[in-house]
């Protein structure tokens, strides 16, 4: 009995280690059950004067390094998100040659080195800004909302549209 239990054993776990080892990783992300969507941020736009312009509403996602450690990180996700906030309101997170433009990459180091430090090294492997939207505190008009076949990727400031979370889909 016990020489038929080990070979069904490894039948079974053939998936999972494949899952593990060859599975693609998605773009800007990592294995699928890695990826941990979090709640949107809002951060100030100001100018270099210190003028609030509007908001910026950050969709990030926080990818671990396996599987194991989803819910120890969404146990704390709390208090992740209390420390993106403050961050995001501790130093600006705009481009230097433009206040309404986010400096993503930047804003994503920033990001990433505080859910290291709620959660210790080893098990945060990224964060990524999905998606930005930009309220503008007094707009001269109304903007029209961007058509459901929109072709663009990024607004008149280079922020993401297009959410840089899902993977690209073959045509």
């Amino acid at each position: 009995m016990r020489r038929l239990l080990l070979p069904l054993l490894l039948l079974a776990a053939m998936p999972v280690l494949a899952a593990e080892h060859g599975a693609p990783e998605a773009a800007e992300g990592g294995r699928p059950g890695t990826n941990i969507d979090l709640e949107y941020l809002m951060a100030p736009l100001a100018a270099e004067d210190g003028k609030l312009l509007g908001y910026a509403y950050i969709n990030p996602r926080l990818t671990v390094v396996s599987e194991g450690f989803v819910t120890p990180v969404r146990d704390k996700v709390p208090f992740i998100q209390d420390a993106f906030v403050r961050e995001v309101n501790l130093t600006g997170i705009a481009n230097a040659e433009n206040p309404m433009a986010v400096n993503i990459k930047g804003v994503e180091a920033r990001l990433l080195a505080n859910a290291i430090k709620v959660m210790g090294p080893g098990k945060i492997k990224m964060i990524t800004v999905c998606t930005v939207q930009i309220a503008v505190l007094h707009p001269g008009q109304t903007p029209s909302p961007h058509p459901a076949d929109a072709a663009h990727d990024v607004d008149a400031h280079g922020n993401p549209l297009k959410s840089r979370c899902e993977a690209a889909k073959p045509h």
